[in-house]
């Protein structure tokens, strides 16, 4: 093939140029011999406008490109650059297509050379990559790119970023080369031609694995180096004296900046640890808790020898203790502190599972493109962790395939590569165990312990320990999940694990052959069990439906079950619950029986493979025949148990739930009790500086208890403006259309006053669709970029990234938006919530806790509707202020925060902010004043 590759960008007026959207802009880069050799660029006119979308995207307008050419001018200059190159572009077939369409039009037949996808190139490439847009990747790689959406700038950026991907390319092993062809035939791209070629080079040289690599099985992996555990660790003595504290912290930070509440923060922690007390730390944004808690464990730990276990809710914050605050430890410290990270098992990758797929045939465009990521992090990877992998949807569910399981031990050669075990021995002499709230919660009551054994426990983001624990504590079934699994096993002809056990049988033990079942009544067996799941599940929408009126403007319907639900259709759920466990249970024993027989034949390597992946998917039908007891057949006492669906898919979207409605007792038998101490801390732990809230629903004694709450260091009085709106109708005296129309003309005139940098927070998904429309249609917001939760696509992380992206941007967001986002600087300069953040009473985790409340003599709103309501709107708060720097204004629509006795409960248990009462027009007087 051609050393020559063109890398294109284009601008155009929009996205399909099938309805008339033109190129305005184009720009090309010629790469020959890795090195960039030619440039051209030019604005075109596309004799059409120019939306004021794209003109603020771009900074292109219609003045700009009125004298420009028109692309069928350029075009014979275009098809010379492409002539006999590889046509290369970020998202090639956007370009691509407006290419072809453009050509077409100018009378030429189009490109019809081979094409290159930079993001597909990354994609495999960069398997650890945080995103894969090209600022992203520029980011990354460290690349200028000054002027974004824009071609000439795009164009050039992309050639950088292709010359980084085409040398990584060619600097990997002949080896791995040839495995990345095998499975690149089926990307969008014509990447195996370019793989094809550089195989050919490689067999011409030698070519060895590199020195860096270790060779395994036909798969090269990062070679595992051993911690020393002969390292000494002094016993340290912890500063007490204010300047003792001061230089330790200079070792760390090249400016340190002293906060006193970081101080203040460290004597509680060690305070608590010393007297072997549990404590409750409320600590404000800005206090730096994470080396507050940090530094007096590392002494503890030291003087104990003991391990400390650090619990978070959230992957972000545990990188962000690995990367970055434990590094800075070390600087502290005058030896090497071991911390270690550690997740459930199906977080780590099985290798001998992963060779073996390796070997199967007819894969998707995302299984394929996921084997060619993992070949390549396997040579980067030292933890095995999939966190560390940026999979796409399809490739999440092939994980599921390769993902450690309790059978590893059945592939012995792969034993030093067992990352799950590795991991585990690592803790068990650990200075800090790394985990999350739910494997925390999976190792308290589990029969075979995975943490080592520890007395003293931190818990970030403690507010959320509650949620977390009854979740864990609960119990779920969702008909995607189940057919999910079931598709694992498969019919005959799918060739899954039915057929590769019928094979394996008839091959190892054909005597067997006629005690058990034949192939086919195997088929009619699993086709039997799709039937009992489907009809289970239509059963249990049939009654969800029945009792539930469908809410207006909304597709999801809840419906928890009364206690001692008996109605007709509830039996007829228990009653298709009861056949489907019946076929469940034997398909296990048929899967039990033959496993068994087969664990005495002589069996290869692949074929264990095989044994052990239905080992584990027996365990999960275990699993899912415990769920299905629990949920329907025996429910337990105080327990809630819920149905919910999507009305227009209610079959494939429907979902029964079960959940303690108090956990506080639970927590308080198999961990509080248990631990000598446990810190807990968040920004959010006490309501009007009281912790009684979330000490009761922890199951924590007052006496055995300490509390501390350190306030932010920020100056919220001057940093942050607090407005409640007068002139907008109480949320629930209007039709909820009524009441979007007058939101939506508050946000418009704040948008435009503030030019965007604004986030909404709405507590109803349906509200937020509703004013997204109503902004979208009224056409005042055109040069606006409007990203909505659920409407635009992507994770909250990507819709964040969006936002920050755009000069005049509005982010609307729901229920995970009110918490665990960081956008700090001008990136947000405004934060709305348009009401109080109530949990509906209907739903039915709050419905069963009230009720309980209620029957013990107590009152369901002050002790659990307003203090969570509380708790969440201190989290949203919170999103506005992220630095000393930050300036901001809080708009709340909901006028209780004011003519309500209850209100002054949220405004006492925020920093200290002068609340304006002002009606739009003195909105808008103040920002102009303000901004």
């Amino acid at each position: 093939m051609s050393n020559k590759y063109v890398v294109v960008d284009l601008e155009t007026t929009g996205n399909s140029p099938k309805k008339g959207d033109r190129i305005i802009q184009i720009a090309a880069v010629v790469v020959e011999n890795d090195v960039i050799m030619e440039q051209f660029s030019t604005l075109i006119n596309p004799e059409r406008e120019i939306p004021l979308f794209i003109e603020e995207l771009t900074g292109l307008s219609d003045e700009m490109v009125s004298q420009a050419p028109t692309f069928a001018e350029i075009a014979p200059r275009v098809l010379a650059l492409l002539d006999e190159a590889y046509f290369v572009a970020h998202n090639v077939l956007f370009d691509l297509s407006f290419l072809q369409e453009e050509l077409v039009e100018a009378g030429y037949e189009g490109f019809l050379g081979p094409v290159l996808d930079t993001v597909e190139m990354a994609r495999f490439l960069f398997p650890s990559a945080d995103g894969y847009k090209l600022n992203d990747l520029a980011v990354q790689e460290g690349l200028d790119h000054d002027r974004p959406h824009q071609a000439d700038s795009d164009a050039y950026v992309t050639a950088e970023l292709f010359i980084i991907l085409l040398k990584k390319l060619q600097s990997l092993p002949r080896l791995t080369l040839t495995q990345l062809l095998k499975h690149s035939h089926g990307l969008k791209s014509d990447i195996s031609l370019l793989l094809e070629d550089l195989v050919v080079e490689k067999e011409q040289t030698i070519d060895e694995a590199p020195y860096t690599l270790e060779l395994h099985r036909g798969i090269l992996l990062t070679p595992l180096t051993e911690p020393d555990e002969n390292i000494q660790r002094p016993s340290l003595d912890y500063p007490e004296d204010e300047a003792d504290k001061e230089q330790l912290f200079q070792k760390a930070f090249e400016q340190f900046e002293k906060r006193p509440g970081q101080f203040q923060m460290m004597d509680a922690v060690f305070r608590a640890f010393s007297a072997h007390r549990h404590a409750l730390i409320e600590a404000g944004t800005g206090v730096g808790k994470s080396m507050a808690y940090l530094l007096p464990a590392a002494i503890l730990t030291s003087q104990l020898k003991e391990t400390i276990v650090i619990s978070t809710y959230t992957t972000q914050l545990q990188e962000q203790l690995m990367k970055k605050d434990l590094p800075l430890l070390q600087k502290m410290l005058p030896y090497p502190i071991k911390a270690v990270l550690l997740k459930g098992r199906t977080h780590y990758i099985d290798i001998a599972k992963f060779v073996h797929s390796l070997k199967e045939e007819d894969d998707n465009y995302d299984i394929s493109l996921s084997k060619m990521q993992i070949l390549i992090w396997l040579m980067e990877t030292e933890t095995g962790d999939r966190d560390e992998l940026n999979l796409s949807s399809g490739g999440s569910l092939f994980w599921e395939k390769i993902s450690h399981d309790h059978n590893f031990d059945q592939h012995k050669s792969w034993s030093p590569y067992d990352f799950y075990y590795r991991a585990r021995n690592a803790a068990q002499s650990a200075d800090f165990v790394i985990t999350n709230h739910s494997f925390l919660l999976v190792d308290l009551i589990s029969e075979n312990a995975i943490l080592p054994e520890f007395g003293y426990c931190i818990l970030d983001e403690g507010h959320h320990f509650e949620k977390a624990a009854s979740k864990y504590f609960g119990h779920s079934l969702d008909y995607l999940q189940v057919r999910m699994l079931l598709s694992q096993f498969g019919q005959y002809e799918e060739k899954a694990f039915q057929y590769q056990l019928d094979k394996l049988l008839s091959e190892k033990i054909p005597e067997l052959r006629p005690d058990s079942l034949h192939s086919f009544e195997v088929n009619q067996l699993f086709n039997q069990l799709v039937y009992e799941v489907d009809e289970f599940f239509k059963t249990v929408a049939i009654l969800a439906t029945k009792k539930v009126r469908k809410p207006t403007g909304s597709n999801r319907v809840t419906y928890r079950l009364s206690d001692g639900e008996s109605s007709k259709e509830w039996m007829a759920v228990k009653a298709c619950g009861e056949r489907m466990l019946f076929v469940l249970k034997d398909l296990m024993d048929y899967i039990e029986k033959s496993v068994t027989a087969l664990q005495n034949a002589m069996l290869t390597a692949n074929e264990k493979v095989v044994i052990s992946g239905l080992l584990a998917f027996h365990k999960k039908l275990q699993h899912l025949c415990e769920m299905l007891r629990k949920i329907i057949l025996v429910q337990e006492e105080e327990f809630v148990t819920w149905i919910e669906m999507d009305v227009r898919a209610t079959q494939n979207a429907t979902t029964i739930y079960t959940q303690p409605i108090s956990i506080s007792s639970s927590l308080k038998e198999h961990f509080f009790d248990k631990k000598k101490s446990v810190v807990l801390t968040s920004a959010t732990l006490s309501v009007k500086n009281s912790f009684d809230y979330i000490r009761r629903e922890l199951g924590l004694d007052a006496f055995d208890c300490e509390t501390e709450r350190i306030d932010s260091p920020f100056d919220y009085e001057n940093q942050v403006q607090l407005i409640v709106q007068t002139d907008l109708p109480e949320v629930n005296a209007v039709p909820v259309d009524e009441y979007v129309a007058a939101i939506s003309e508050h946000i418009i005139s704040i948008a435009e006053a503030t030019k965007g940098r604004m986030l909404i927070l709405f507590t109803s998904y349906d509200m937020l669709k509703r004013t997204y429309t109503l902004l979208k249609e009224s056409g005042l917001l055109d040069d606006y970029v409007l990203i909505g939760q659920g409407i635009t696509g992507g994770s909250r992380t990507r819709l964040t990234r969006s936002f920050q992206r755009f000069e005049k941007a509005i982010l609307l967001g729901t229920n995970s938006f009110w918490e665990g986002i960081d956008i700090p600087g001008e990136d947000l300069s405004c934060l709305i919530m348009v009401r109080l953040p109530f949990s509906a009473p209907n739903e039915p985790i709050t419905d069963a806790k009230s009720q309980l409340i209620k029957r013990n003599g107590g009152n369901a709103f002050s002790d659990y509707s307003l203090p969570e309501a509380v708790i969440r709107f201190k989290q949203g708060f919170g999103r506005l202020i992220r630095s000393s720097e930050d300036r901001g204004l809080v708009v709340v629509f909901d006028k209780r925060l004011y003519t309500t006795t209850y209100g002054k409960a949220f405004l006492q248990s925020i920093p200290k902010v002068p609340l304006k009462k002002l009606d739009i027009n003195e909105t808008l007087d103040l920002i102009h004043e303000w901004m």
